[in-house]
């Protein structure tokens, strides 16, 4: 396995929320690799065929535990019993559709959930590092021709979107009151916030998502519907903000006053294009499908426009994004074309590899 962060994680204890997730499961696999000592805390998979089932990651991890983040008492146990060194928080319900219908399930796993991980994080002395995961949604989107910074304001127009806003604010305001850079030498912890693209990538079967809504129809030979053709997003592979996180959690160890702050991961921004085109390029690279268009005027309301601006992490970070939409798509059909092949976990570290080599 390709290292890029020069042995850091090796014996590292490492806690995720969310591991049996799409992007939770291929952060543990990466960190596995690595030779951390992974404790994954989240619910049961959605699906029988997600990522985190048919790589079977969960039996090569140090703790693979059912817990739902929003049991704060429970949190504070798991952390206790394993005493991690670095968390990476991904655990949320992180679909814009499904915050229609359950609104409230939605704020309490996002906001309250996300607090009770801080809280773990503020008791417990091991804990050095934890970088926590929102979304590019968190911002108050005004779906202007301009990409938004990490300084602007937070929002969200439907329950998700603002449930993330509200977890931006509430990290920034524990940051502040109780994990303070200024007070380092008191709580000795640094905590940052991360946003994200739109990730694709192998092993996502969610609901309501573009990719997974292809590879179904395909698979049962049926036309692709598309709700909002017209919708443009900043579409990225999975490893590419995986790598954001890791490299960012290894300079908070290593200068942990300097990098507590939020940033963004997203794509060049070529690859910012609508859902069509990206589903046409899907079509292309498997050699079935068709669309249809089925965008309605009176649906729920989505974003139509977002796009983020890297710059900072560009610049002191050193992170850049390593693929274009088209190879983005090329290493998501890979997967999906092959993971009724046999040893999934094989395929996941063999597009690791690749994607390290880039």
């Amino acid at each position: 396995m390709i290292d890029l962060y020069d042995g850091f994680y090796s014996g590292k204890r490492v806690l995720i929320t969310g591991h049996t997730g799409f992007k939770g499961s291929w952060l543990s696999i990466w960190l596995h690799e690595l030779g951390a000592e992974v404790i994954g805390v989240g619910l049961d998979p959605y699906s029988d065929k997600d990522n985190y089932v048919l790589s079977e990651i969960g039996k090569k991890i140090k703790a693979d535990l059912r817990a739902d983040i929003r049991d704060g008492e429970r949190m504070k146990q798991i952390f206790s019993e394993y005493q991690p060194e670095i968390v990476f928080h991904l655990a949320a319900q992180p679909l814009v559709r499904l915050s229609y219908e359950e609104p409230v399930d939605t704020w309490q796993t996002n906001v309250i959930g996300s607090i009770n991980i801080m809280e773990s994080v503020r008791q417990t002395d091991s804990v050095k590092v934890a970088v926590m995961i929102t979304t590019d949604k968190c911002y108050e989107n005004r779906e202007q021709n301009h990409a938004y910074r990490e300084d602007e304001p937070m929002g969200g127009f439907d329950p998700y979107s603002s449930s993330k806003g509200a977890a931006e604010i509430a990290i920034s305001s524990w940051r502040r009151s109780f994990m303070n850079p200024c007070d380092y030498e008191k709580h000795h912890k640094s905590i940052a916030s991360v946003r994200a693209g739109n990730v694709i990538g192998g092993g996502d079967w969610a609901k309501d998502r573009i990719i997974p809504d292809c590879i179904r129809a395909i698979e049962a030979g049926c036309p692709i519907a598309i709700r909002n053709r017209n919708a443009v997003r900043p579409w990225q592979h999975v490893l590419e903000p995986l790598n954001g996180y890791l490299l960012l959690a290894k300079k908070m160890w290593n200068e942990p006053t300097k990098y507590c702050e939020g940033w963004n991961f997203g794509p060049k921004m070529d690859s910012v294009v609508s859902v069509w085109d990206v589903a046409s390029k899907l079509i292309s690279e498997y050699g079935q499908g068709s669309l249809i268009d089925k965008s309605d005027d009176n649906s729920l309301h989505e974003a139509n426009l977002l796009m983020l601006d890297i710059t900072k992490s560009e610049m002191r970070l050193g992170w850049k994004p390593r693929l274009d939409t088209g190879e983005c798509i090329v290493m998501t059909v890979d997967w999906y074309k092959r993971y009724n092949e046999g040893d999934v976990y094989a395929l996941c570290v063999s597009e690791l590899n690749k994607y390290c080599n880039e």
